[in-house]
């Protein structure tokens, strides 16, 4: 019953496209602890992040899935990794790390089975992933989980003196909230190296940054089975498709790491968004913007102001941009998923009174696919 609204396309038809017509937004709804905001921009030729959102009385959760390789991954992600965690939930009587753990690791063995099951008339889904970054609020408590690259900032209001020593002021603070599995970072290619000591070529530089094998640039996710499961990567019938990678064991895991932290009354908010965002803003600018202007629309003014960046780099305007067709558009910035949870703490008990026991708020399958309900009707027959 906990998900059973998210298979409906009711939500589309309540979030809005403006003048860019590859964005899809959704200006403001409750949860059960605040308002939440959330917005689309859709870059590739098929849209390859899922964004979502679910709340009751008692707990919200979110879920951003950046996929690669094509959409499946993350359309599957989509709808099975809360199944999976709701069903673990009601197991163990309640929330935690273990659980959270669960729900990723059967999430990632049910779409290994569909790979296999899938095999022999579609094998190129063995090169098909997706990060993974999901949220959960219950109480007090926040758990953030991920795999990849994928990104939650928390915003908390901190005082500091004006210029020249002026009067106090009320600030914003960026605080991380999770780990981004990237081969950028130096630790994330040292833990490669430090576990593949026999591997030379474990992590390249190649077309101007890291990448592992020189083919993917994250660490972890859910997919990937041709790097996590060698003889994939060797069948003939996958070669057909894909260039082999010779390898003698996994390079990647959908190993998550995830942090609980206690909810305090400065924590102000929360940004959930795929690494196209995070591309073009750093976590203090993002909740900068979020601190100073209105809740409404909070979530697309931080994809517009993710794409004036992209623009800019390029010596273009945003309204250039807005003009490229899907797929051309990807030389200029990536799809961009940002989900942005306001938290309310003296509004607890009472913001959700209005709702449903539960509901549910997908982003498109495809900003502009007719056949996005199709498409979803698909993986849940496969599920």
């Amino acid at each position: 019953m906990m998900l059973r609204s998210c298979y409906r396309p009711l939500e589309r038809c309540f979030g809005k496209l403006g003048s860019d017509a590859l964005m899809w937004h959704m200006d403001l709804k409750p949860h059960s602890s605040g308002d939440f905001s959330i917005a689309v921009v859709q870059a590739n030729s098929a849209l390859e992040d899922q964004g979502q959102v679910i709340s009751s009385p008692f707990a919200t959760f979110v879920g951003v899935y950046d996929g690669h390789g094509g959409p499946e991954a993350s359309r599957f992600v989509n709808s099975r990794l809360f199944p999976h965690l709701h069903k673990f939930v009601m197991e163990q009587g309640g929330l935690s790390p273990e659980v959270i753990k669960k729900a990723f690791d059967a999430t990632e063995e049910e779409f290994l089975h569909l790979v296999k099951r899938s095999w022999t008339a579609k094998p190129q889904i063995a090169s098909v992933g997706s990060c993974c970054l999901v949220g959960a609020i219950t109480g007090d408590m926040l758990y953030v989980a991920n795999l990849g690259d994928s990104r939650a900032v928390l915003g908390r209001k901190s005082e500091g003196r004006g210029g020249s020593g002026g009067d106090l002021e009320m600030k914003v603070v960026a605080e991380r909230m999770s780990t981004d599995h990237n081969v950028a970072a130096e630790e994330v290619r040292k833990e490669l190296v430090d576990l593949h000591p026999d591997d030379s070529h474990i992590v390249v530089y190649t077309r101007g940054v890291w990448r592992i094998k020189g083919i993917i640039q994250v660490s972890r996710s859910i997919g990937d089975v041709y790097l996590k499961k060698p003889e994939f990567s060797r069948d003939p019938l996958f070669q057909q498709f894909i260039a082999p990678v010779p390898l003698k064991r996994a390079v990647m895991t959908a190993e998550p790491s995830i942090r609980s932290r206690k909810l305090r009354q400065q924590d102000l908010f929360i940004i959930f968004a795929s690494d196209g965002l995070w591309e073009q803003l750093s976590d203090q600018a993002a909740v900068e913007i979020v601190f100073k202007h209105p809740r409404a629309g909070i979530a697309k003014r931080l994809v517009r102001a993710a794409l004036h960046e992209a623009a800019k780099k390029r010596e273009m305007r945003y309204d250039d941009i807005k003009r490229i067709e899907k797929g051309i558009r990807r030389h200029f910035h990536d799809d961009i998923t940002v989900i942005v949870i306001f938290l309310d703490h003296q509004q607890r008990s009472s913001r959700f009174n209005k709702l449903s026991s539960f509901d549910c708020t997908s982003a498109p399958v495809d900003i502009f696919s007719l056949n996005s309900v199709e498409a979803e009707d698909v993986l849940r027959s496969r599920g």
